[in-house]
């Protein structure tokens, strides 16, 4: 029987030797050094095409820095050194490119008309009428309270009233009229 020998394995890349910090040729990416250069000699003219692209002086350095932190995330995919300019280049058009979406976006929310809101005191105001209602409302006679309700509340007819209540329907409109009186009585009383 032929003997089968293993087939050695390829030899991995040098990782650098943390020990005494030096760093081997074969290893593969961008070293921060060469990130650290690019950036001393290249961060204008990227802060220039990134002006071209937008029209705040804020948003252009926030992407260049966005571009030089991405970039050193991924330096390890970028194989050739001289090519660091080039992605650094890419990834600040990607990323202006991005701010002007989010900026229209915002702009076609913005563009869209709020609701009309009531103001803090409209609302308190609106909360106090609405538990001065209720009170007055408890205040009534059981019939009146009902009436009003179905017919106002749920939005009932008097004579969808007068069914669900069984009474007649002269009883519903004698209930409703004497409960809203009463009820403008109690509103108009101070309290």
């Amino acid at each position: 029987m032929p003997v089968i020998a293993p087939m050695p394995a390829a030899r991995p890349a040098r990782i650098p030797n943390q020990r005494d910090g030096a760093e081997d040729v074969t290893a593969a990416g961008t070293t921060v050094d060469h990130l650290t250069e690019t950036y001393r000699a290249h961060y204008s003219s990227l802060l220039r095409l990134a002006a071209l692209l937008l029209d705040d002086t804020a948003s252009c350095e926030d992407v260049v820095q966005e571009a030089f932190i991405r970039v050193h995330s991924a330096r390890k995919r970028v194989r050739d050194r001289d090519k660091t300019l080039a992605y650094l280049r890419q990834t600040v058009v990607n990323l202006s490119r991005s701010a002007l979406r989010r900026r229209i976006l915002g702009l076609k929310l913005l563009s869209k008309p709020m609701p009309d809101m009531a103001s803090a005191e409209e609302g308190a105001y609106d909360q106090l009428e609405r538990d001065s209602l209720i009170k007055a409302m408890k205040g009534l006679q059981r019939r009146q309270r009902e009436v009003l309700v179905l017919r106002y509340f749920a939005d009932m007819t008097e004579a969808q009233v007068a069914e669900t209540l069984g009474i007649s329907l002269g009883s519903v409109k004698a209930y409703g009229s004497r409960g809203i009186a009463a009820l403008r009585v109690a509103m108009e009383a101070p309290a």
